[in-house]
């Protein structure tokens, strides 16, 4: 049986990391890896494959950035290319980009079989492109692998059929455990941070980078904590090219510890001795609470509704600078987090639950 999995960001070269390395040690399975480039510098890419141990891509297509039709679109002809020479059995994808997206296009208009992994979510939003992302593809797979209670629901309520639903955790949670016996302090000691002693912040989405107020407001909270508070920033290359057109934002962002992009096994490492995370990422607020530190998510919504009810997460639409400031606050001193139950996101073992289905011969449906 031959797969391809199509990944291009961050967050997916972190979640195939855990699934490529299990289906490597099937028997009849073989797997090649398509890098759509959409995460193109080496910081938000090549650092990913050599500290996770990710085989060199097969194709690397090396799309880049753009608008979203553009970058859909050229990342649609060049996939679709991929799957008419290579001819897999099935077409595996992650979470919710474009790359996402575009993988799922190709596949389905040639009827290959589609897996999604990270099924299910819904922030129910759908000016968010990665709300549409995740219903198309959604829509569109075979084997829905949902991360959660909640996402298994959300794919039974928009009629997608029992047989194609695979509750099988977080992937993301099994990555963690791994980074945790890995990782070590260096770069605390590189950046002279003591643990417990600073706030680890991330600000990347569009709905906040390309909205003026939004991203004054975060900016400008930031800024206050910093008086209190070391605020550790790595920022996003495109919030730094924002960044560098607003003196006014940059002068707010001046004071904060601003850092390039860091790999996988630093950043595990800055959010397990950090004394809070605030930030606007999906991945890193489950990574917040899989190191047990408080969150503040700066959105309007988040897809991970279990960790607002169990107190580790907290939600806060930056439209003012005073509701950011008072959701940090609060988190910092409220210690009522509820023990989470043992199996939520599979307890470290979802990478195995979906390589069991996918080595399977039987197609659902």
């Amino acid at each position: 049986m031959k797969i391809v999995t199509v990944i291009g960001a961050r967050p997916q070269f972190i979640k195939a990391a855990v699934v490529s390395r299990l289906l490597k040690k099937q028997s009849g399975v073989e797997e090649l890896l398509v890098h759509t480039g959409q995460h193109y510098d080496d910081n938000m890419s090549e650092v990913f494959f050599r500290e996770l141990e990710i085989p060199a891509p097969a194709f690397h297509l090396g799309i880049g950035s753009g608008p979203h039709g553009q970058q859909t679109g050229r990342m649609l002809e060049a996939i679709e290319k991929v799957l008419v020479e290579t001819k897999p059995d099935r077409v595996l994808v992650y979470g919710d980009t474009n790359s996402t997206l575009a993988g799922a296009l190709a596949a389905v208009k040639l009827h290959i079989p589609i897996a999604h992994v990270e099924a299910g979510l819904r922030s129910f939003n759908r000016r968010m492109p990665e709300e549409i992302n995740r219903i198309v593809t959604d829509h569109v797979s075979e084997w829905l692998f949902a991360p959660t209670d909640a996402a298994a629901a959300n794919l039974r309520a928009e009629g997608r059929p029992e047989e194609a639903i695979h509750l099988v955790g977080d992937v993301m949670y099994d990555a963690a455990i791994d980074a945790g016996r890995r990782t070590g302090n260096e770069i605390l000691e590189k950046l002279k941070l003591k643990p417990k002693s600073y706030l680890l912040t991330t600000i990347h989405r569009a709905e906040n980078t390309d909205d003026p107020v939004r991203l004054h407001n975060i900016l400008k909270a930031f800024h206050a904590l910093n008086k209190e508070w070391q605020v550790v920033l790595p920022l996003h290359p495109r919030t730094r090219a924002l960044l560098q057109k607003s003196p006014a934002l940059a002068n707010l962002a001046e004071c904060l510890r601003v850092l390039e992009p860091v790999g996988y096994l630093d950043m595990v490492a800055l959010e397990k001795n950090a004394r809070l995370i605030a930030t606007d990422s999906g991945g890193v607020q489950k990574e917040a609470f899989f190191q047990r530190v408080p969150c503040v998510t700066l959105r309007d919504e988040t897809e991970w509704v279990e960790l607002v009810e169990l107190g580790w997460n907290r939600v806060v639409p930056p439209s003012s600078v005073a509701g950011i400031l008072a959701a940090v606050k609060e988190a910092l001193h409220d210690s009522q987090a509820k023990t989470p139950p043992s199996d939520l996101y599979g307890g470290g073992k979802a990478g195995a639950a979906i390589v069991s289905v996918l080595a399977s011969a039987n197609k659902p449906g």
